[in-house]
């Protein structure tokens, strides 16, 4: 950074947006504020266009939207484009690169954490000719230096490379939940933060996220992560959303369901996973729907869409 490089906070300050307040203040940087006080396309690129050296932190949600909605952004005053909160698809990445050029960044933590878990870096973004290269986009990228990063089993030891576990991290963590000392001694044990993350650490020490251990999938004893699903569907060009859940079955204890923002039909997405992905990872079902639950953030509210899912099928 250098002196005049600006900041927008177009996410909340209280989330990742507000890690980059002091790093501005301290080398003489420019906070820039949205007038709407929220995420508006059209206004995010004015304030793009009228700003050099501008960065931002942002939901993969909004940087899809700049991608559709913002047609007058011009990219040469963009710093960085840093997405966090959730994973960005593949395919919303490689949109987001030819739209705005190599200015994108990833960064993967949360607030016990803060934001400092592991980092995507712009090179590996941009580096097209890397042989690796696509596979390096579906990671969060590589530990930051002041923390320790590992893949772990039931019994926190480590797991071999391309065995799944969860994700435990040590070094710059919290002390402890606020007065709830039980869920502190749950989070933080033998020395680690256990994230709740369910990963893998490929040949290169790139760590790639399955899911939220509490969104895997178990179906007929076979574990199922969602977001391979969701990668899958998001490559047909009539799907613009998926969030893809486990429904209680009798048969199978979950059955594989997705839920769908688009005008593909159904036999053509299950044609598109029985191409992709093994058949067992399909889902059984397809739900079409106008819009997924999402919080102000854009994240999509997966506990909110299972007890839909619920309430369509009279659980509740």
């Amino acid at each position: 950074m250098t002196p005049g490089d600006a900041i927008l906070h177009a996410a909340p300050m209280s989330h990742g947006s507000g890690l980059y307040i002091m790093q501005h203040v301290a080398r003489l940087g420019v906070q820039v504020v949205p007038e709407s006080g929220g995420f508006e396309p059209e206004e995010i690129a004015a304030l793009f266009n009228a700003w050099p050296r501008l960065s931002m932190f942002a939901a993969p949600t909004m940087i899809k939207r700049l991608v559709v909605c913002a047609a007058d952004l011009k990219p040469g005053n963009i710093r960085t484009l840093i997405w966090g909160g959730a994973p960005m698809y593949v395919e919303d990445v490689l949109a987001a690169l030819d739209r705005f050029g190599p200015r994108l960044a990833q960064i993967y933590g949360q607030g016990e954490a803060p934001m400092t878990i592991t980092t995507l870096s712009k090179q590996d973004i941009a580096d097209r000719a890397h042989p690796r290269w696509r596979d390096r986009l579906t990671s969060a990228g590589k530990p930051y230096s002041n923390v320790e990063v590992m893949v772990a089993d039931a019994q926190d030891r480590p797991v071999a490379q391309g065995e799944a576990g969860e994700i435990l991290c040590r070094g710059v963590v919290m002390a402890g939940y606020w007065q709830n000392p039980e869920a502190t001694a749950a989070s933080l044990r033998n020395g680690w933060l256990h994230t709740g993350d369910v990963g893998v650490y490929d040949a290169e020490g790139y760590l790639h996220l399955k899911d939220r251990s509490k969104d895997l999938i178990i179906s007929g004893g076979s574990n199922i992560y969602p977001r391979e699903v969701e990668e899958a569907l998001l490559t047909h060009a009539q799907v613009r959303e998926v969030s893809v859940i486990g429904r209680p079955d009798r048969d199978w204890g979950e059955a594989v369901v997705a839920y769908v923002v688009g005008e593909a039909s159904a036999a053509e997405l299950d044609a598109l996973c029985l191409s992709r992905i093994a058949r067992f990872k399909r889902p059984k079902n397809y739900v079409f729907v106008d819009a997924l639950p999402k919080n102000n953030y854009g994240k999509i509210l997966k506990t909110e869409l299972r007890a839909m899912d619920a309430e369509k099928a009279g659980r509740r």
